[in-house]
């Protein structure tokens, strides 16, 4: 298989759900890493300690903007010419509408949500959660190019050490995909890592009781130097922001500590952090589901409990 993994950047680094994403096709076979945009020569020199032999980097100026549709030609043009039989995306807004444009253009399928993919033979099969993520089924292609939209957080990247071979290409741009512009950007301010980057993840449910008691995790959470992430159920109240979010319908996280505060541990939540190095479940609810595979449970009141944490951990740093 020869696959193409599009790799996101952002102020000069490539995000890390394509390097993962990039890790694990590369593991898989012939893997080649795709950077759009300023400073695509440089950026797709780094895909090789991912892994790839061999990057495609193009730095047109219709590129400059972050807008789906320039991209979608430039992929289409590189499909052409490498003759891909699969192309793969790390899941963003912008990774999402490319994939989507691009399976259009081409008249290919596209998967999405996907949690894992391998070859048997030479067929790509991806997997991916069904019923209410209670189980996990086999999805296919029955054409090619073969396009894969890979659930946030489901690979880490694996630096392998290697360096990758970098070929600039050039691609025409129809004309309708300079029709939008993009006018201004605007970021959300946050201290601290984001949840996918996060070593140390600090959650909370409905069990906290309203939004105010998220204090208590962002507390805990600066003082263990990580970040702070939420329920569906918590995100749909309007107590804490959707891009928090952990789950089925979230974002899926691996990092080395879990805690999870007043958090059931719902199926649709327990796909999202399972992967976790280790889980501490703090819940007062000594039946709670969570307390079925988490590492250490703790049955109390997360209200007490939490602040006198925070306390320990901010005395043991001094």
């Amino acid at each position: 298989m020869k696959a193409l993994v599009f790799l996101e950047h952002h102020e000069g680094q490539l995000e890390k759900g394509g390097l993962g994403v990039l890790s694990k096709a590369a593991s898989l076979g012939d893997a080649a890493g795709v950077v759009l945009g300023p400073g695509a020569a440089e950026l797709a020199a780094r895909a090789g300690a991912y892994g790839a032999p061999k990057a495609y980097a193009c730095d047109d100026e219709a590129l400059a903007a972050a807008l789906p549709q320039p991209r979608v030609d430039a992929l289409e043009a590189l499909v052409e010419m490498t003759r891909a039989d699969a192309v793969l995306f790390a899941a963003s807004v912008l990774a999402s509408d490319v994939a989507a444009g691009l399976a259009a253009r081409l008249e290919a399928g596209l998967n999405w949500d996907l949690t894992d993919f391998e070859l048997r033979g030479d067929e790509l099969v991806g997997k991916r959660q069904a019923l209410g993520d209670t189980v996990l089924v086999d999805v296919g292609w029955t054409g090619s190019p073969r396009l894969g939209l890979v659930r946030a957080g489901a690979f880490d990247p694996v630096e392998s050490g290697g360096s990758a071979e970098v070929e600039a290409f050039e691609s025409p741009f129809s004309g309708f995909s300079s029709l939008s512009a993009l006018i201004g950007q605007s970021v959300e301010a946050t201290s601290g890592p984001s949840i996918e980057d996060a070593d140390i993840i600090v959650a909370g449910g409905r069990g906290l009781g309203s939004p105010e008691a998220f204090s208590l995790l962002e507390e805990l959470a600066a003082a263990l130097g990580g970040a702070v992430a939420a329920t569906r159920a918590v995100v749909d109240a309007g107590w804490y922001p959707y891009s928090t979010q952990v789950g089925q319908t979230g974002k899926t996280v691996s990092p080395k500590l879990y805690i999870a505060c007043g958090i059931s541990g719902a199926i649709q939540h327990k796909v999202g952090m399972q992967g976790a190095g280790t889980i501490i479940a703090i819940n007062k609810d000594p039946n709670a589901p969570i307390f079925d595979f988490c590492d250490v449970g703790v049955v109390g009141d997360l209200h007490q409990i939490v602040p006198k944490l925070t306390e320990l951990v901010r005395a043991a740093r001094s």
